[in-house]
């Protein structure tokens, strides 16, 4: 029987892992976006808090504010996100609707790549769903 402190480290790196093999098989979608680890990561926290000021999305990825920046930039550039001045000098960040599709096409080449692992069992699904959203949100946290 493992002990508590083992099993939580085989499910970090099977989650790992999993994410790994998942982008792997469906990098190659030609009607998609690429984008680098860190574009992925800042797009993730742009989708999930549309409005985020550039400082809260270095916080919410754990990346340098040089990187987020940097990353901001090339967004900007392939046109997935758009930036807005707010009063004094802040700026907030939005996905844009090619992000949005983008991001669909993503999705879909995603579902494809499970469904034929998990598709027949949407209580695993669901069950998966809630037990990472809740450690995404809270490793995302302060």
């Amino acid at each position: 029987m493992l002990r508590n402190d083992d099993a939580l480290a085989d499910l970090a790196g099977l989650i790992l892992n999993v994410g790994r093999l998942v982008r792997a098989r469906t990098l190659d979608n030609a009607d998609t976006v690429p984008l680098n680890e860190t574009e992925r990561q800042v797009m993730r926290v742009v989708d999930m808090y549309p409005g985020a000021a550039p400082s809260d999305i270095a916080r919410r990825t754990r990346l340098q504010r040089t990187n987020v920046s940097t990353a901001l930039r090339s967004l900007e550039d392939k046109g997935m996100i758009s930036r807005a001045a707010t009063k004094g000098r802040g700026i907030t960040v939005h996905p844009t609707e090619l992000s949005a599709s983008n991001l669909r096409r993503v999705r879909a080449t995603w579902a494809g790549e499970l469904a034929g692992v998990l598709g027949d069992d949407p209580g695993a699904v669901r069950q998966c769903i809630e037990v990472l959203s809740r450690l995404e949100k809270a490793l995302m946290a302060d």
